[in-house]
C-alpha cells in the first residue's frame, strides 16, 4: 500500500515537472498555444489527483488546505494562467512527495527496529541444533547464539559470559559484559563469543516482540497537533479567501486573485507538524525512550507534575546484599558461598537474590528440606546447614529468637553451620544510583512538583527518600488511591506518572503522561503506558521530555514562520507586486524552509546519558 503511494506521487511529480519543463521549451520556441496546453495537461492529473484526495477527507470529517491547492490550480486554469497552475501542481506534488520522504527519513530509527527481528533460532535438540521458528520457542529451551546474532526471545544466560550490545534498544554505546545466570533481553546483539541462551519466555512474550508492538502503536497515532493544524488550516482557508476576494474585488482582476491563492498553496500547517513530531518520535527512540505517538510526545513537552512509584521506579524493584555479618573466625566469601549453595534449589525471590549474590559455580545441596516461606536444612560439602528467616534459623538450632534490629524496609537472612549461628545477610531494595540525580535535574528541567505514591508502608517510604526533596509522600495506596492522587494533581497542572507494576497501570492510564520502566516492568504497565523506558534507568525519562520540548518547539516556529511568510506573499499578490507564477514559485520556497527546519528534530541534543 506504501509502495503503490510512493509510485502514485512519484509518477504525478514526473508528469507535473516534465509538463513544465517541455512547455517552457515551447513557450521559448515561439509556441506559446502548444506550451499552454501541456501545462493544462500536466496539471490535471495533479488537480484529479487532489480532488480524490479531498473528496476522501471530507468523507472522514476532515477540512485542510488541500482545498487551496484545488482552488488554486482550477482558478488559474480558468483564468488563462496555465503556466502558474503547472507551478501549482509541481509546487503541490514536489510536497506530498518530500513529505513522505520527511516522514521516511524520520521514521528510519523506528523501522530498523523492526528490521533487526530475527525469524529463527538455534536450539539444543538431542544433542544437536536445530534452526527453528521462533514462533516455536517454549520456556527451558536451550539456544545457540552465534557471533553477530540478535537475541530471539528473553532469557538467561549461561554456562559463559556473554559480551552484548543494546543500543538498540537503550541507546548505550558500549558493549555489556553480562554474568551466567543474569537476565537477557531479546532485540540485543551478540558482539563477543558464541553463548547458550535459556529461554524464559516465548517469543510473543519477549520484550522485543512487545517493543515491536509499541512501535507499530507510535507509527499508526496521529498526533493532536496535526489535528489541531487542520483546525488552524480552516482559518487560513477564511484569511486567503478572504484576501483573494478583496484583491478581486477592489482592483476587478481576477488573475491577482488567482495570484493569492497560488501564494496560500499548500501551507505549511501540512508539511511542519507531522515531519517535526515523527522526527522528534524516532531521535527519543534512538535514546531508548519508546513515545506512542505525537500525543505523547506532546504530552511529555508540557508536563509540570511528576508522580513515581517506589518498587522498581524509584529503586531497583529486586532485593540486593547490602551487608554481611559473621561470627568469630567465619570468613564472609565462604559463608555465602555455602548459603547460596543450598538456596540454589529454593525458587523463594530472597534465596534467589542470595544465590545471585553469590555468583558464580556452587556446590550441589544434599538432603535438602524446604519449609515454605522460612528456609531450607541440608548438606553441602559435608557442612551441615540451615538457611532462613532469623525466627527460622534460632527455631531450628533451638535458641529462642533474637531482636529484630532491621531498618524499615531490610530483609535479614541467616546462616547456621553444623549446629552453629554463622552469618546474617541483609537484603533491601536500594534506590537507583541515579536517583537524586534525577530530582535535581528534573527540577531544573522545570518539573516544579515531584510526589512519590506508593503501596508500600509507610515507615519505609519514609527510610528511602529520607535524603530526597519530594514535594509529598503517599504510602499504602491502592491502585484506586493512586488514580485519585493523579486526578487530583491534573487538576493543577499537566500530570506524568511512572510506575513498573500491575498495580500501577490504572494510574498510567489516568495520567496525562504514562510512563512505564519497561525493561523489567509488566506487560500490563507498557501497554497502559503512553511511553516505554527501554532501559531501567529513571534518568531516562529527562532526554525524551528535551526531546519532546524541542519538538514541539520547531513544529510551532515552522507553523509561525512558514504561516507569517506566505499572509505576507499573499498581500503582496494582492497588491499586484507578485503573479500567480511568482507566486506559486515563492510558496514553493517557503514549504522547502520548513519542512527542512521540521528535520531539525532528528538532531535535538537529549541532554546528558552517563
Amino acid at each position: 500500500m506504501q509502495a503503490a503511494a510512493r509510485t502514485r506521487d512519484s509518477a504525478i511529480l514526473a508528469i507535473a515537472a516534465a509538463g513544465l519543463a517541455l512547455g517552457v521549451g515551447l513557450y521559448l520556441a515561439g509556441h506559446p498555444t502548444a506550451a499552454a496546453r501541456l501545462w493544462t495537461l500536466a496539471t490535471l492529473p495533479v488537480l484529479a489527483a487532489l480532488l480524490v484526495e479531498i473528496a476522501r477527507s471530507l468523507r472522514q470529517g476532515d477540512t485542510g488546505l488541500d482545498i487551496v491547492a484545488a482552488l488554486s490550480m482550477s482558478a488559474a486554469l480558468a483564468t488563462g494562467e496555465s503556466a502558474a497552475a503547472n507551478v501549482v501542481a509541481l509546487m503541490y506534488a514536489t510536497g506530498t512527495f518530500l513529505e513522505s520522504w520527511a516522514e521516511r527519513r524520520a521514521g528510519a530509527e523506528m523501522h530498523a527496529l523492526l528490521a533487526r527481528q530475527p525469524r529463527t533460532a538455534l536450539r539444543h535438540d538431542n544433542g544437536a541444533l536445530t534452526e527453528v521458528p521462533i514462533a516455536e520457542l517454549r520456556p527451558g529451551d536451550r539456544l545457540l547464539v552465534r557471533q553477530g546474532d540478535v537475541l530471539p526471545v528473553d532469557g538467561t544466560i549461561g554456562p559463559s559470559p556473554a559480551l552484548l550490545d543494546l543500543s538498540a534498544l537503550t541507546g548505550e554505546p558500549l558493549p555489556t559484559t553480562h554474568a551466567p545466570g543474569t537476565p537477557a533481553q531479546s532485540g540485543a546483539l551478540n558482539v563477543g563469543a558464541p553463548f547458550d541462551l535459556t529461554a524464559t519466555h516465548p517469543a510473543a512474550e519477549s520484550t522485543y516482540a512487545g517493543i515491536i508492538r509499541l512501535v507499530e502503536a507510535a507509527q499508526r497515532s496521529r498526533a493532536p497537533m496535526a489535528r489541531l493544524a487542520d483546525r488552524w488550516s480552516l482559518g487560513f482557508l477564511a484569511l486567503t479567501l478572504l484576501i483573494a476576494g478583496a484583491a478581486w474585488a477592489l482592483s476587478g482582476d481576477p488573475v491577482r486573485a488567482v495570484a493569492v491563492l497560488v501564494v496560500a498553496t499548500p501551507c505549511p500547517l501540512i508539511l511542519a507538524v507531522p515531519v517535526a513530531l515523527v522526527a522528534g518520535l524516532s531521535r527519543a527512540a534512538r535514546f531508548g525512550v519508546l513515545v506512542k505517538g505525537g500525543r505523547a510526545l506532546e504530552s511529555m513537552a508540557r508536563i509540570q507534575t511528576l508522580i513515581l512509584d517506589k518498587t522498581g521506579t524509584l529503586t531497583e524493584g529486586r532485593p540486593a546484599l547490602v551487608a554481611t555479618e559473621t561470627a568469630p573466625g567465619i570468613d564472609a566469601a565462604r559463608a555465602l558461598y555455602l548459603a547460596a549453595s543450598l538456596d540454589q534449589t529454593s525458587r523463594h525471590p530472597i534465596a534467589q537474590a542470595l544465590v545471585a549474590a553469590a555468583g558464580g559455580s556452587l556446590a550441589i545441596p544434599d538432603h535438602v528440606t524446604e519449609t515454605p516461606g522460612e528456609g531450607l536444612t541440608g548438606t553441602v560439602e559435608g557442612h551441615a546447614l540451615a538457611v532462613g528467616g532469623t525466627a527460622f534459623v534460632h527455631r531450628t538450632l533451638g535458641l529462642p529468637p533474637p531482636p529484630d534490629l532491621r531498618a524499615p524496609g531490610e530483609v535479614a537472612v541467616a546462616l547456621a553451620i553444623d549446629g552453629r549461628p554463622a552469618a546474617t545477610f541483609t537484603f533491601a531494595d536500594g534506590l537507583r544510583p541515579d536517583t537524586a540525580r534525577f530530582l535535581t535535574e528534573a527540577r531544573a528541567l522545570g518539573l516544579s512538583r515531584i510526589l512519590l505514591a506508593t503501596g508500600d508502608r509507610a515507615e519505609v517510604a519514609r527510610a528511602i527518600t529520607r535524603d530526597l526533596a519530594f514535594d509529598a509522600i503517599h504510602a499504602e495506596l491502592t491502585p484506586d488511591r493512586k488514580v485519585a492522587l493523579v486526578q487530583t494533581e491534573h487538576k493543577s497542572a499537566p500530570v506524568a506518572m511512572v510506575g513498573d507494576g500491575v498495580n500501577d497501570a490504572p494510574a498510567l492510564a489516568a495520567a496525562d503522561l504514562g510512563v512505564a520502566m519497561g525493561a523489567r516492568g509488566t506487560a500490563a504497565s507498557a501497554e497502559a503506558a503512553d511511553v516505554v523506558l527501554l532501559v531501567d534507568r529513571l534518568d531516562r525519562l529527562l532526554p525524551g521530555i528535551r526531546i519532546a520540548r524541542g519538538a514541539r518547539a520547531i513544529a510551532l516556529q515552522s507553523v509561525a514562520v512558514g504561516l507569517g511568510l506566505s499572509v505576507l506573499g499573499m498581500l503582496a499578490a494582492a497588491a499586484g507586486y507578485l503573479t500567480p507564477v511568482q507566486g506559486a514559485v515563492l510558496q514553493e520556497v517557503i514549504d522547502l524552509a520548513v519542512v527542512l527546519n521540521a528535520l531539525r528534530a532528528l538532531r535535538i541534543d537529549p541532554g546528558r546519558l552517563d
